[in-house]
């Protein structure tokens, strides 16, 4: 049973040292470098938060990303260090996201006070929800978190025990209370109508969404109902399924990240974008994308959805994701 109190005792930083840091002397030595690059991705204000993110974060999970994978370790932690080199700021992990908290509590403790560091929980229900939130604090060595999500919130029922009486939504409140969060937020990918009916019951600082030209196939899509509310309510958007996995560079498809970056970074309502990577190489790649970015003009996003008519269903395969 998880009691109702301050959870400001979590026995951290001694376990932060003996883990072992990773990064605090070889990123110092990449100071001036890091430097010259910290602001050349463009920023926005995450909605109501006041927050300023830089329009591109990294994602923590993925079919081939070593962020998640408990044997590629090496790779991982150089994915993090190159990100926080090129001026990424802005770090999505989640409780059921495994090896991915350890490896960034193992490089991001050094940087704190300059990253915005992000969470979920997959727990509808307080208790559950306040161990997990305790769980992903020790593994990320860190005694706070600048948005604690509420993770795949996908059907009715979910929304009805969030909210009811031991629900998830209690612990969001405390931990906010708490100062262990910053700011609450609701993801989910499956059906829009319940990230809406969840919006309008509580004022989430921000949400986590599918964001992508094959979504706008999808006879429930997320761009025209989502995006809406979220801007009347100030609430801040972060686009998530850019690139469908890579499906949406299958034949016929987009051409590469710029196209689908673009389209989903030039919606109205949305702020930034969190994008999983396989290999440095490629968030290097991702990097320039983000650096390069303009807005697209309604021409040319009708353009690139037409691209997507013939493949959308088979680029839409999460929203069975319950």
């Amino acid at each position: 049973m998880v009691e109702k109190t301050t959870r400001r005792n979590f026995l951290i930083t001694s376990v932060a040292v003996a883990g072992g840091v990773v990064g605090a002397s070889s990123l110092q030595k990449e100071t001036s470098n890091a430097a010259k690059s910290i602001t050349t991705i463009p920023e926005r204000v995450l909605g109501r938060t006041g927050v300023k993110v830089p329009i591109l974060g990294l994602g923590g999970a993925g079919t081939k990303t070593p962020l998640d994978k408990e044997d590629r370790e090496g790779d991982a932690l150089a994915i993090i260090q190159r990100a926080l080199e090129l001026g990424i700021r802005y770090f999505d992990t989640a409780a059921s996201y495994g090896t991915n908290e350890i490896y960034l509590g193992k490089v991001l403790p050094a940087h704190r006070s300059n990253i915005f560091l992000a969470s979920k929980t997959y727990e509808k229900e307080r208790d559950g929800a306040w161990r997990e939130l305790e769980r992903s604090l020790k593994r990320l060595n860190t005694d706070y978190l600048n948005l604690w999500q509420l993770h795949s919130v996908a059907v009715p029922e979910h929304v009805e025990t969030i909210f009811g009486a031991n629900g998830a939504i209690k612990a969001l409140e405390e931990a906010k209370e708490q100062k262990i969060v910053r700011y609450v937020g609701i993801t989910g990918h499956h059906e829009p109508d319940v990230i809406i009916e969840a919006m309008r019951r509580y004022p989430f600082h921000t949400t986590l969404i599918p964001v992508n030209a094959a979504d706008k196939h999808h006879p429930r899509p997320y761009i025209p109902s989502v995006l809406p509310l979220a801007r009347q309510q100030n609430v801040g958007v972060i686009a998530m399924k850019v690139p469908a996995y890579g499906k949406l560079f299958q034949s016929d498809g987009l051409t590469g990240m710029q196209q689908a970056m673009s389209y989903a970074l030039s919606q109205s309502g949305v702020h930034c974008c969190i994008v999983s990577t396989d290999d440095v190489q490629q968030l290097e790649e991702n990097v320039r994308v983000a650096r390069a970015f303009e807005q697209l003009s309604n021409n040319q996003l009708v353009a690139i959805e037409n691209r997507t008519a013939k493949i959308w269903q088979d680029s839409t395969f999460y929203r069975a994701w319950g």
